[in-house]
């Protein structure tokens, strides 16, 4: 198995009792961005606070992105940027339970890991990747959506284009 491209273990026995801050190099956004299927990631960088509560790890703080992705519509570079806040939960491995599986409103999704170190670099990723808008749209998707005939919110959709070329 192959390492993620921003890859930063947290020692479990040497969490900074002060904010974490992280930070992605160029050969990682690039590695990234690939990953993501985007044009480029410009800046990726977070911070984060932990607190213990048993064997469980809360890391907590914001992620803070700009990047340039493609016009789902035109196709054209739009350039981004994403601030969120992120709420991760960090245990250690274990069986899990049938039952276990949803979450109640408030909780947060468990992220396992073996030994006495997890990867906060690729949770921060995984983050990013759920951040991004997967159908972006510029200024000149409208252009494009009169040139092909989808005018109205009723063709514009995601079958929008299909029902055009059943039309055609």
């Amino acid at each position: 198995m192959t390492a993620p491209e921003f890859s930063r273990m947290a020692d479990v026995n040497r969490l900074p009792a002060k904010t974490m801050s992280l930070s992605a190099d160029a050969a990682e956004r690039e590695a990234l961005a690939r990953r993501f299927g985007i044009v480029a990631i410009k800046r990726l960088e977070a911070r984060v606070t932990f607190t213990t509560t048993g064997d469980r790890i809360d890391a907590r703080g914001r992620l803070d992105a700009a990047l340039v992705q493609s016009c789902a519509v035109s196709g054209e570079e739009l350039p981004v940027t994403i601030a969120e806040r992120l709420d991760l939960r960090f245990v250690p491995e274990r069986p899990v339970e049938a039952d276990e599986m949803e979450l109640q409103e408030g909780e947060l999704d468990e992220i396992p890991f073996a030994g006495e170190a997890f990867d906060l670099g690729e949770a921060v990723a995984q983050s990013l990747a759920l951040a991004i808008d997967p159908y972006a749209v510029g200024p000149q998707a409208e252009r494009v959506r009169r040139k092909v005939g989808l005018l109205d919110e009723a063709t514009a959709g995601p079958f929008g284009a299909l029902a055009a070329l059943k039309k055609g």
